[in-house]
Formats: C-alpha cells, structure tokens, sequence
C-alpha cells in the first residue's frame, strides 16, 4: 500500500466530504503522501462512492417498481417481472452487506454501537505488531536478507555509478556536502578538546629512549651525515659574513690602549682563520670536527636510552612545551583556520580540495569497477553484514513499524487508510450489488424450475 498523507482539515465520511477543524498530528502519519494527491484521491474516492450507491438505488427502484407491478389488482404479471425483482432484491442485500462490511473497516455504520465494527481504529496496536511480524518472519530472516543482499551487488553497482564521467559533478557536489556536513557536525570545543587530548596522551609515554633508538638508527644507515653536511655549510656561509661582528667585538674587547689599525689587523686575522676553518670543515668528511659530531650524537643517542639524567632532562622539557598555552592556542587555532579554509574550499567548485575528493572517489571506483575478484570478496561483505544486521537487530528495525504505529491517533489513522484504498473498497459494493444480483436471480430460477 501506498502510503501518503490526507490534509489535515479533511474528514472522509461514507457519503461525503466535508471540512472540519484539523486533528492532532500524530507521528508518522506526514509520510502517508502529498497534498495535492490526497485532493485527488479525495475526488476519486467521492466519484466512487457515488457510482457505488447508485448502483443501491437502481436495485431498490428496480425492486420497487416489479413489486408495484406484482401488486396491481386485476392485471396479470408477466413472467420476467419475478425474476427482475428476484435480482433486483438480491443486489439490494448484497449492496447494503458490502456497504456494512466496508464501512465497518473504518467506523461504526449509522454510528450505531455495533461489536466488531470501526475494525482500523480499535485494532491499529494490532495491526502494527502483526504488519512488524509479518515482515519479520517473511522478510527479515537473516538467510533471505543475506541472499538479498548478495544479489544486488551493490559494490559492483556503485563503482558503475562512480566511475562513470557523465556522474563527475554529482560526485563532487556529493563529497563535498557530506564533508561540510560533518564540519558543520563537530564542535570547535569538541575538536580542540579531542587535539589537546591526543597531545596529552602522546606525551604520556617517555619520548626519550624512542628518539634515542631512531637516532640511532639514523646513525646507522649514515642518515644523519647530509644533517651534518647542511650544518657544516651553514657556518661556513655565516663565517663569510662574520667580518663586522668579529671587528665590533675586537672594537669592544680589544685592550683600550691598542691603536685601531691593530684591532683592525687581529680582526682579519681571525676572520680569515675562522673562514679557512670553516672551509675545512666542510669539504672534508673526515675532519676531527665532524668525527666529534658523529661521536657526540652517538653518545647522545645512547644516554637518551640509557642515561637517567639525561631521560629525565629531555621528558622535563617535554612536559614543558606541552604544558605551555602556546601549545592549546595553537591547537584551536590551527583547527579554526583549517575549518574555515575546508569550507572555503568546498564553496568553490574549482577548488584542489573538491577535484582532488572527486578524483580519488572515483580512482578508487574504476579500481573496484575493473577488479571482479574485488567486487566479489566486497560483495561478500556486504552479504555478511546484512546477515548480522538481520541476526542481531531484526527487533530493533521491526519496532520501528510498531512503536510509529502505536503512535498514530486511531481516527486520524483510519480516515487515512481509507483515503488510501477506500476508493478501491467502494467496487466491493459494486460486485456485491451485481454478484447478489446475479445469486438472486439464479435462486430464483432454480426454484420455478424445481417449483414451477
């Protein structure tokens, strides 16, 4: 069944339309459908209702009338005026019969207080847990659920989908709006807390014996040469600029008796020394200086695993730097900026962020698309988790349907229902009518051949 909404302001009754003030809205009942095709059905319904007690009124005339005929004092009857009236009678039973079962599905025919009538607003707990229970052992069953599932292969479909250039924009609009969706989902408070809590966490363990083993390891593949190299350069290049700041600290130092041209000349004395040094230094791997920085960062390595002092000195820095406000502030700083740019970047659709999101979605579909073997084993996931779906949480996803029923208020429910399929009930009044009609005329000429 269908299922769509009346207009609140609308009451079906068996005969009529009419206005009245709106019910409560009850939960659920919005999903039942549109306003302009309850206006429809509401007409269709109408229509038939009409055409369903017309049929009624021509039986009783028809009746009527071949009683008037039989009734006439002096004139004789014809033959065919029995078997009209017979029919005529009959449908006017089976009319009215039907009239009152139909009617009885959604109120008290006459508003008389009749037992076993007005069957949707009394029995809608009912109906829901026997609707819930239906579904559950017809199609809930975790072996059909999983044989469903397997079927439709839907890794296979998506990837179709995905991968098809023609659905590029839509991938990307898509992306994006579940990606400003989940910013939007998050709060700025949640997200610094959850960075200064991870913060936390990794500064708990000790950092020093780990960042001794990798500089050790470091050492060990020779990683930490080009280190040394840049090193070496750097203090050559500022060597090569030292000139005035070695002639100001002579100038400043220098005994206050010496003449000018002598700090001058002690001055580009220890310039050019300070240059060659430098030089040495850095052309040669194996100069004594260079050696020493290979052994100070080996014993380096070794007391930040093995000194106590040392582990203590390193992790005390640690606390430190995480500690500082610097550190907070720049957590929720950094997340701030980097969600505003995020959703900067998603309002334009040209942006690196959009391609780059869109591109991969769909690399990532060509690869399942083109993969059978892929889609076979992903099919099979999708198998299983629906069977555990099914296995664990039938219940849940079935009390859905009950519990959205339960809520329902039964009058509002029941002038619904018969919105819904109340035009389809009005052609039961019909065949009983011709079904009744066609029994009584039936009866009626088995008894005169039997009877004459």
């Amino acid at each position: 069944m269908e299922h769509r909404a009346l207009p609140e302001n609308v009451l079906v009754h068996d005969s009529d339309v009419s206005l009245s003030p709106p019910p409560s809205t009850s939960p659920g009942l919005s999903g039942f459908g549109s306003a302009d095709g309850d206006e429809q059905r509401r007409r269709d319904l109408r229509k038939m209702k009409f055409v369903a007690t017309g049929f009624l009124v021509v039986a009783a005339i028809v009746y009527l009338f071949t009683r008037w005929l039989e009734n006439r004092d002096g004139v004789d009857v014809a033959a065919w005026v029995g078997y009209v009236r017979a029919a005529s009678e009959a449908g006017m039973v089976g009319a009215l019969a039907d009239w009152f079962a139909v009617t009885a599905l959604f109120r008290q025919p006459l508003g008389l207080p009749i037992p076993h009538t007005a069957l949707i607003r009394k029995k809608k707990d009912q109906i829901g847990d026997q609707l819930g229970g239906f579904i559950e052992e017809n199609f809930m069953t975790p072996e059909l659920i999983e044989s469903r599932a397997a079927s439709l292969n839907l890794p296979g479909r998506v990837s179709n989908w995905l991968a098809d250039p023609v659905n590029a924009p839509r991938v990307s609009d898509e992306a994006s709006r579940i990606l400003a969706l989940w910013s939007e989902m998050l709060r700025d408070e949640d997200v610094e807390q959850l960075i200064m809590a991870a913060i936390k966490w990794a500064a708990e363990p000790q950092w020093a014996p780990p960042v001794g083993r990798i500089l050790e390891q470091l050492i060990a593949e020779d990683r930490l040469e080009p280190v040394i190299q840049l090193a070496c350069d750097r203090a050559h290049d500022w060597a090569l600029g030292s000139l005035d700041l070695i002639d100001r600290v002579v100038d400043r130092d220098g005994p206050t008796w010496a003449p000018k041209f002598v700090n001058n000349l002690v001055g580009d004395k220890i310039y050019r020394e300070l240059v060659e040094f430098t030089a040495k230094v850095k052309t040669d791997p194996n100069h004594d200086v260079r050696v020493a920085m290979h052994r100070y960062a080996e014993q380096f390595a070794d007391e930040l695993q093995n000194d106590p002092e040392t582990i203590a000195r390193f992790e005390a820095i640690k606390a430190e730097l995480v500690g500082r406000d610097e550190v907070s502030g720049a957590a929720s700083t950094a997340w701030k900026t980097g969600k505003a740019v995020i959703e900067q970047m998603l309002d334009d659709p040209n942006s690196t962020l959009r391609n780059t999101l869109s591109d991969s979605i769909i690399q990532v579909a060509k690869r399942v698309r083109d993969d059978i073997e892929l889609q076979q084993k992903m099919n099979g996931w999708v198998a299983r988790v629906a069977h555990h779906v099914a296995a664990n949480y039938s219940q849940e996803i079935i009390s859905v349907i009950t519990e959205t029923v339960r809520g329902w208020d039964a009058e509002e429910t029941s002038r619904k229902i018969e919105l819904q399929v109340g035009r389809d009930l009005q052609f039961i009044r019909i065949n009983g009518t011709v079904v009744g009609a066609l029994a009584g005329l039936t009866i009626y000429t088995i008894s005169v051949l039997i009877f004459g």
